[in-house]
């Protein structure tokens, strides 16, 4: 079976997603690049366009793709309690028809809110996936912490895995992934090279071959997620160069 390629809208660029209208404009953008899926943004979608997401969940459905929803948000607020944002984070991923939602980790102290979240994830058809981020809380060891956490309890949360986010925390993508891949059901394929500090992403081909090594000690069953730039004057023939890449590696 095809390995699934997601475009992840924000590869594109806030600013040239402005220019085209919004993160619907890209659909047919994603879907004649030959890509499966879409992941669609919160923080890209204004208010007018959150209370209509039943409507762009038909678009995506007329290209043929598949919805995944990724909110700026953690699933434990700082003082180690769940989001209470979560159950109408769901609702919105439910009305866009998404296969699941993706947040941070944020402040995971103990599986004492294992209960509530148990509970809210019982009453909706989307699945949540944690993504490692770009903070404290998206090192290693506290994501190593809540995946084992799951597992002892049988909490139906996976990992997203971004391959890059490591570096900005001082973390080694590699032992990440040999610690987390069995619990990772979501890929954010991302290359990145040092940029003022801190680190930049960049285009696969622009980068050195780490990246393919990390991403084939992954499952390769995984949804592979594009989230590095996708730049140039034809974006449908960039986005269908790397979902062709992607697919074959």
């Amino acid at each position: 079976m095809p390995r699934k390629i997601i475009v992840v809208t924000a590869a594109y660029g806030h600013d040239r997603i402005a220019a085209l209208g919004g993160q619907q404009a890209l659909l047919p953008i994603i879907a004649n690049a030959g890509a499966d899926g879409v992941e669609i943004r919160r923080e890209l979608l204004s208010n007018t366009q959150l209370d209509s997401l039943p409507e762009l969940a038909r678009q995506i459905a007329d290209h043929k793709l598949q919805a995944c929803y990724s909110a700026p948000e953690p699933l434990f607020a700082e003082d180690g309690k769940l989001n209470p944002l979560i159950p109408s984070l769901l609702l919105e991923a439910h009305q866009l028809n998404a296969s699941w939602l993706k947040l941070s980790l944020g402040e995971f102290r103990s599986s004492q809110q294992f209960p509530l979240l148990q509970q809210w994830l019982a009453q909706s058809d989307v699945a949540l996936v944690v993504e490692n981020d770009q903070t404290a809380s998206g090192k290693l060891a506290p994501m190593q912490r809540f995946q084992a956490a799951c597992n002892v309890l049988n909490l139906p949360v996976t990992l997203t895995f971004d391959m890059a986010n490591w570096l900005w925390v001082d973390d080694s993508p590699e032992a990440a992934a040999r610690v987390l891949a069995a619990n990772v059901s979501y890929i954010h394929v991302k290359a990145a090279i040092p940029h003022h500090y801190h680190y930049r992403a960049v285009a696969l081909d622009d980068a050195e071959p780490r990246w393919l090594e990390l991403l084939n000690s992954l499952p390769g069953d995984a949804p592979r997620g594009i989230e590095f730039p996708l730049e140039g004057r034809d974006l449908t023939a960039v986005t269908r160069h790397y979902v062709n890449l992607l697919r074959e590696e």
